[in-house]
């Protein structure tokens, strides 16, 4: 049977994030579908508008369980609802800031952060604490860009990105970067790249999104899932303004 994962774009801005980025990534056994969220905020900058997506990217991701897809992509590097959504679905949930930390924390032995805005740093730092790699975080580097303006001027962007790489290498004795912003896809090569010429070594560059859909596909090849012991079901209650999907009494377990 064809796999299918989800990439759940958590802001109500149509078009940040266009299907065709993940179709490269597509096999004759896997497929790929996208949506973004109906009620929330434009961007995420900061934990306020982290909270306001949550609600609706966990009815989203109960929607993809229901119609039958194998695994869902957090499509921000907050990971918002992350643990909301896999206590309330059974099939795999990935978040990029965990799935990319992890990875960056086992190819290199310090790694940075890059990110859009000042804003998000306690937030990444937080992360790390959560997911057991602050100890291996050199430092979070921003490039002052707000995310609904990264697509407006490219050139600029990796600009900025390979100068904040560059110190954060350099200065911070980063051995890896990860790019703290799932809106930077498609910037990593060019960073990777600068990075050799600059200074004649190569430096592991994550680009979150295709890392996590690579892995999302692996979890589900792999027939995995996460343990429901950590991620409990919740009882059903009735909860007053956040009316679930129907379909919600019995889900995830």
């Amino acid at each position: 049977m064809k796999k299918h994962i989800r990439l759940i774009t958590p802001i109500t801005t149509k078009g940040f994030r266009k299907l065709d980025d993940v179709l490269p990534f597509e096999r004759p056994d896997l497929e790929f579908s996208h949506t973004e969220i109906d009620s929330g905020p434009p961007s995420i900058e900061c934990e306020f508008d982290e909270m306001l997506c949550v609600p609706d990217t966990v009815r989203k991701a109960m929607e993809a369980e229901r119609e039958g897809v194998s695994a869902v992509v957090i499509d921000c590097m907050g990971d918002p609802g992350l643990k909301a959504c896999r206590e309330a679905v059974s099939i795999p949930v990935l978040g990029p800031a965990e799935t990319s930390m992890h990875l960056a924390a086992a190819l290199g032995e310090r790694f940075s952060i890059v990110t859009v805005l000042d804003s998000v740093k306690p937030l990444f730092s937080n992360l790390a604490r959560m997911y057991g790699v602050s100890d291996r975080l050199a430092s979070i580097e921003v490039v002052n860009t707000p995310v609904l303006e990264i697509e407006k001027d490219p050139g600029s962007l990796h600009a900025k990105l390979a100068h904040a790489s560059r110190r954060a290498v350099v200065e911070e004795d980063a051995h890896a970067i990860v790019l703290g912003c799932t809106g930077f896809f498609g910037c990593a090569e060019a960073i990777r790249r600068h990075l050799r010429q600059e200074l004649g070594v190569s430096i592991t560059v994550i680009d979150p999104i295709p890392l996590t859909v690579t892995v999302a596909a692996a979890v589900v090849d792999a027939g995995l899932s996460h343990s429901k012991k950590t991620y409990g079901t919740p009882a059903t209650k009735r909860n007053v303004g956040y009316a679930m999907p129907a379909f919600w009494a019995g889900a995830g377990r």
